[in-house]
């Protein structure tokens, strides 16, 4: 059977499973745009003996959102799949809905260990921030989380937490673990190289701890990162910063010792929440809206119309982007590793920002004469430097104002990306800069032979060998690769110091692949601002001339991909390119199965098949600009 029949007849199945999920039972129905209402108004009381009606209180509706799930930057799937797993931005627009409307009072957010960066708990600080502005007071249950997650919750006004919870202020870790003493006994050579002392993306393979560089650099940004925490609980919660610290190191608490520590404000659950925050607005039967904002799906799929509407929505034809007449400013998302071709949305394995994706989009920005200015959203660790120097070229020659809006992390080819920009604007928090190359690749030859795998070569040219899966480099090998990252970090650093308006002396001072926070890197020079997309947009605002009082749209690019985008996406995907100058397979699912076959029954390995697609850009032959592999800051 041919290939396209074999993925017709996949499509199909899949077709048929949705009609499955979705029919009789209208699993996908959600609240309706103004927020359903949980609670209707009871009737009203009777009239006294006397004739005279009673005395009502005020009424108003409180608007109940749920902070969830990994919120991640970008625009993500389109229609049917839009929010189902919803995406930051969607749910900032729902918190900004709330403020200007007239109908609600309050706001409930209940925070459930949503998965989010010290970057984009800012972004939502900013909103209940301007909700309170608005005169909306915003009350949290916290039902559990990070400190980041906690950081969110003590943006309210106040904070509950039921009685079983767990309140998590345990401070700031990094992890990384290291393979190189596995591989050795295995037989598997790493031979990853880097340009920059503090470029430690490799050591993981290379290394069984961290090298003094790395351990200094991440010892800074860790710091930091703390001390923001304490700083940011002790404004919120008017506590002394030498509390804070304390309390840090107490870390776990129960709800009520939490309340004694004054970290939250009641001991309640949600609905004993709602009824406090009724009884400050002093409103009597108060509407709590359900999932306030949430986009609604008609679930009515019956009939030939049921049928088109249904396909509509599979394919992502509802259009999120700007369709007014007046001026925009396009946001253009730059989320996951940075590879070459198309983007991906993987809801299993993760996103990937493409470098034909988005030129694509910043050319379509770029193009629009509604278009006033582009912002360039990114939240990514790098990935391909040539990906990278491609989206740079694209945004540096576009004619209208670029401001990039780093998220939680924008660093090494993220950063690459922000430098053509006219203007950085980064969170505190943000991961950014390392300025540094890395590559290279694994020789599991002594691991093939030690199970009775032997491989013979016939070879014309000195280099020939140079990315083969069974050999080390050889010194001429080793010497041709490293001038190909010598000449990227070359590119970098150039750019960096065209962009940042840097004699080259200092960029050399602050590359060799550094990483610093958002606050560390505005001290350095390596941003302008400390802020949020807001901030971003209100740069780009400036920049391009448009008075504070005129209205902007915001027109989102990419265009969200619909779920037939990935049911027949073109046999190879994204990191096609690579796995065949790795001698892999084409295509996701085979590049992930070759890995996967390759470490399969090898204990202590299970934790690398998690970076499959990230070794995939490592054995490339190409200079990587990325984070270290799994790093995890908590």
């Amino acid at each position: 059977m041919t290939r396209p029949a074999n993925i017709a007849i996949q499509a199909l199945g899949a077709w048929a499973a949705l009609i499955w999920l979705i029919g009789p039972a209208g699993g996908w129905a959600v609240a309706d745009p103004a927020g359903a209402v949980a609670e209707a108004p009871k009737p009203a009381p009777k009239a006294a003996e006397s004739g005279k009606e009673p005395e009502r209180k005020a009424t108003g509706a409180i608007a109940h959102l749920r902070i969830t799930g990994d919120l991640p930057d970008g625009v993500g799937q389109g229609g049917l799949l839009a929010d189902v797993s919803p995406r930051l931005h969607r749910l900032v627009e729902r918190l900004d809905k709330a403020a200007g409307d007239e109908r609600v009072a309050a706001v409930l957010l209940s925070i459930e260990s949503p998965a989010v960066g010290r970057g984009r708990a800012d972004e939502l600080r900013a909103a209940i921030s301007r909700l309170k502005r608005a005169g909306k007071p915003v009350a949290a249950v916290f039902v559990g989380g990070s400190p980041a997650a906690y950081s969110v919750a003590s943006a309210c006004d106040t904070i509950a937490m039921p009685p079983a919870a767990t309140l998590e202020l345990t401070g700031v870790r990094a992890e990384m673990m290291f393979f190189k003493a596995m591989l050795d006994r295995l037989g598997v050579d790493a031979e990853i190289l880097q340009v920059g002392e503090f470029k430690g993306a490799g050591e993981p393979l290379t290394r069984t701890s961290m090298s003094p560089a790395l351990r200094q650099q991440y010892e800074a940004f860790i710091g930091d990162l703390y001390e923001h925490l304490v700083e940011q609980v002790a404004a919120d919660r008017k506590l002394e910063p030498g509390r804070v610290r304390e309390l840090v190191d107490t870390g776990v608490f129960t709800p009520e010792a939490a309340r004694e520590a004054g970290l939250i404000d009641a001991v309640h659950y949600e609905d004993e929440a709602a009824a406090a925050l009724a009884k400050k607005l002093d409103v009597e039967q108060p509407k709590v809206s359900r999932d306030y904002a949430e986009r609604k799906v008609d679930d009515d799929f019956s009939g030939i119309g049921g049928l088109v509407k249904l396909m509509e929505l599979l394919s992502g034809q509802q259009k999120t982007s700007a369709t007014g007449k007046g001026k925009r400013v396009a946001i253009v998302h730059v989320a996951g590793e940075i590879r070459e071709g198309k983007s991906t949305d993987d809801l299993v394995m993760g996103g990937a920002a493409g470098s034909e994706t988005i030129v694509k989009a910043i050319r379509e920005a770029a193009a629009d004469d509604k278009v006033a200015a582009i912002v360039l959203r990114i939240d990514s660790p790098g990935g391909s430097a040539l990906a990278s120097d491609l989206i740079w070229r694209e945004a540096e020659r576009a004619k209208k104002p670029v401001v990039a809006s780093l998220s939680d992390i924008a660093a090494s080819g993220g950063y690459y990306i922000a430098v053509a920009a006219d203007r950085i604007v980064a969170a505190p928090g943000t991961l950014t800069g390392s300025i540094g190359v890395v590559g290279g690749k694994v020789a599991i030859g002594g691991a093939l032979e030690k199970v009775g795998v032997h491989t013979d070569v016939v070879s014309k040219g000195k280099n020939a060998g140079w990315l083969s899966m069974t050999e080390k480099f050889t010194a001429g090998e080793r010497e041709a690769f490293l001038g190909t990252m010598k000449d990227v970090y070359r590119l970098f650093t150039g750019k960096v110091a065209a962009g940042r308006k840097l004699d080259q002396a200092k960029v050399e001072s602050l590359a060799e692949g550094r990483v610093y926070t958002g606050r560390q890197a505005l001290a350095a020079g390596l941003v302008d601002r400390l802020g949020t997309l807001d901030d971003a947009i209100d740069e780009a605002r400036k920049l391009a001339k448009i008075d504070a009082d005129e209205k902007v749209e915001r027109m989102l690019l990419p265009e969200p991909r619909g779920l037939f985008d990935d049911l027949f996406a073109a046999a190879g995907g994204d990191i096609a390119p690579v796995a065949r100058r790795a001698g892999l397979p084409t295509g996701d699912a085979a590049t992930r199965a070759a890995i996967m076959a390759r470490i399969a029954g090898l204990p202590g390995l299970e934790p690398l098949a998690v970076e499959a697609d990230t070794l995939v850009q490592l054995l490339s032959g190409r200079p990587q600009l990325l984070l270290p592999l799994r790093v995890r800051v908590r």
